[in-house]
């Protein structure tokens, strides 16, 4: 069997690494707070946007989670340079892919709020994720991840 050889990633890339490792906490967080809010953090609420959470399909959740936990435990795999970071950064943009998409065309957020108010971060969230699959596959593809 020939030997592998694995490159030593740029110091920029673990960098990179650890913003998502970051920015995967900050969305399990949100995530953590969206699916356990109870009945106080609900009725500190508007209206609309108590409304807007007590009629969220269950498999919302689902999909936020497969959002935020794929893309934490991608950043994980990105430090720990496997390969596999690819496949859970891929699973985690097509759940944010889902879960914005309904958001946007099921539910009437965007016409009560606004887009400017509504739309800017979903994509950021969006362009996040892409990110963090490319850079995955750089990383495969330079030979960083095993």
């Amino acid at each position: 069997m020939a030997p592998t050889f694995v490159r030593t990633p740029p110091p920029w890339f673990r960098i990179v690494a650890v913003l998502f490792l970051l920015w995967g906490l900050a969305g399990v967080y949100a995530f953590y707070a969206q699916a356990t809010m109870g009945p106080a953090a609900l009725a500190a609420l508007s209206d609309y946007d108590r409304r807007f959470f007590s009629t969220l399909p269950v498999w919302f959740n689902w999909i936020y989670g497969i959002a935020t936990w794929g893309g934490l435990f991608g950043s994980i795999a990105l430090l720990l340079g496997r390969r596999w970071a690819a496949g859970l950064y891929a699973a985690s943009l097509l759940a944010v892919a889902i879960q914005f998409g309904w958001v946007f065309a099921a539910t009437d957020l965007i016409a009560v709020k606004g887009a400017a108010a509504t739309v800017p971060f979903p994509l950021v969230i969006f362009a996040i994720a892409l990110w963090q699959l490319g850079m995955a596959r750089h990383g495969i593809a330079r030979g960083w991840l095993r």
